[in-house]
């Protein structure tokens, strides 16, 4: 059985700590409100947010409940694909702050490359909230290699994340290269792959052999390949379980037999998304 573990313990990478929770169809106020309350005193630094999934003004609730200083909280959210012109993102991302109660936001992305996004005049704009310093960091999400290259290019501000659907299923290996070659974190999404990854019998034995959760085993998984993970959670057993990951300690055999997986399977595929 693996230790506990400890908030205090958490890694980061470049101040991002790299287990988060997201709460994408997290829709329910105070649903929603309490799993973030619940994860920040459980102690999970990191929440993932945006202005599609309808919820931040109850993710700021959950943040206000929560017994943790704003300043501990590295807080991110994301501008939709309808508001990535220009005054768009400056007017919309006033408006999440406001609907978070925060002066800022720790990091904010650009959603997915698509609809109203141009590279110059949204990240323009970006750069801007980062000058102003109601953003602390400026990431992209679902970009791919050509997507990531060209804004890393143009913005005048650093990229510091780029935000994806990864986990042993859709392990994104390329893009993760591309990704270090510009400095840029990765922070994957669906880490459990919408619950697939249970049914893995590779997982399952190696969960089995460290007594541990296959939610546990996937998340530390991603870990080793040096992926911040933001799984989604919304009971206290899930919540916990999920943060329990930290004491996981994989060793080469474990790593090495989940990249072996041949399965793919991505779970999220817009019409709209870049790859289609």
């Amino acid at each position: 059985m693996q230790g506990d573990a400890d908030p205090e313990t958490c890694p980061t990478a470049n101040g991002m700590p790299m287990l988060g929770l997201g709460t994408w169809q997290n829709e329910d106020p105070e649903e929603c409100a309490e799993s973030v309350r619940t994860a920040l005193e459980t102690g999970y630094r990191h929440i993932d947010t945006a202005q599609a999934y309808d919820n931040e003004e109850a993710v700021g609730e959950g943040i206000e409940r929560a017994d943790v200083d704003r300043e501990d909280v590295f807080l991110a959210t994301k501008v939709w694909i309808d508001n990535l012109a220009h005054d768009d993102v400056l007017e919309t991302t006033r408006e999440s702050l406001d609907r978070l109660g925060v002066d800022y936001v720790d990091l904010l992305y650009v959603h997915w490359p698509a609809r109203t996004y141009d590279a110059e005049e949204t990240l323009s704009a970006f750069s801007e909230l980062y000058d102003e310093g109601l953003i602390e960091r400026v990431g992209v999400s679902n970009f791919q290699p050509e997507q990531l290259e060209e804004a890393v290019e143009i913005c005048d501000a650093p990229i510091f994340a780029n935000q994806v659907e990864l986990h042993p299923l859709l392990p994104q290996e390329e893009l993760r290269e591309v990704c270090d070659a510009h400095d840029v974190e990765v922070v994957g999404y669906s880490p459990l792959a919408r619950g697939q990854v249970f049914d893995q019998p590779e997982i399952q034995e190696i969960a089995a052999k460290h007594d541990v959760s296959e939610a546990q085993i996937s998340l530390a998984w991603a870990r080793e390949k040096g992926v911040t993970v933001i799984p989604k959670a919304t009971g206290e057993e899930h919540i916990q379980d999920n943060f329990e990951s930290l004491a996981v300690d994989l060793d080469a055999d474990d790593v090495e037999t989940i990249d072996a997986i041949e399965e793919t399977d991505r779970q999220i595929d817009p019409g709209f998304a870049p790859w289609n």
